[in-house]
């Protein structure tokens, strides 16, 4: 009689790493000429707790061309509409660009502004949805605000990949890749 070679030991499955939920205090406003937010708050809050690392306390500001036109010559001295500004507050000065310490000890604190009539114009565009179009700038101006930024090519590729894996999660395509 043959013996049979022993069965190889079953192997545990590996349990994920349990991480805790980062925190989040969402704020949600509307400048003068926005009548009504572009999404909803749950989908709004998805967006950003799928790239937010830690706890923090976010408002999400949509604004007209004129308010976003303001700030942009305000706080970084160009003068058209940008999509979307991110300002990262340290010690209650605005800052339009700051890179934080890896393990930041205190909450984030930051202001996203997107200009709705931009991001309109940026979809019909592209021929997206005003709701991926948003969800993409959403992303991107969270992870500004944990001090990503796209200054230099390895930098905006990272991002990118970033933004990138956190639109699948939503079934939206990336929007940086080539149209066929």
């Amino acid at each position: 009689m043959k013996s049979t070679p022993p069965l190889p030991r079953a192997r545990k499955p590996r349990q994920r790493a349990r991480v805790a939920a980062a925190s989040l205090a969402l704020t949600l406003q509307t400048g003068s000429g926005v009548t009504a937010l572009p999404a909803s708050r749950a989908q709004l809050r998805r967006w950003v707790l799928a790239v937010l690392a830690n706890d923090a306390d976010l408002t999400l500001r949509f604004v007209n061309r004129a308010e976003a036109c303001a700030l942009n010559a305000g706080y970084r001295k160009r003068d058209y509409a940008p999509d979307v500004l991110t300002f990262v507050y340290e010690h209650n000065e605005p800052r339009a660009r700051v890179r934080l310490p890896a393990n930041p000890t205190s909450r984030l604190q930051a202001d996203i502004v997107l200009c709705v009539p931009v991001l309109r114009e940026q979809a019909r565009r592209s021929g997206w949805p005003l709701a991926w179009r948003l969800a993409h700038l959403v992303i991107h101006g969270v992870l500004h605000a944990q001090g990503h930024d796209h200054e230099r090519d390895e930098d905006a590729r990272d991002m990118q990949s970033v933004e990138t894996l956190a639109l699948q999660r939503f079934r939206i395509p990336d929007p940086y890749a080539e149209p066929l």
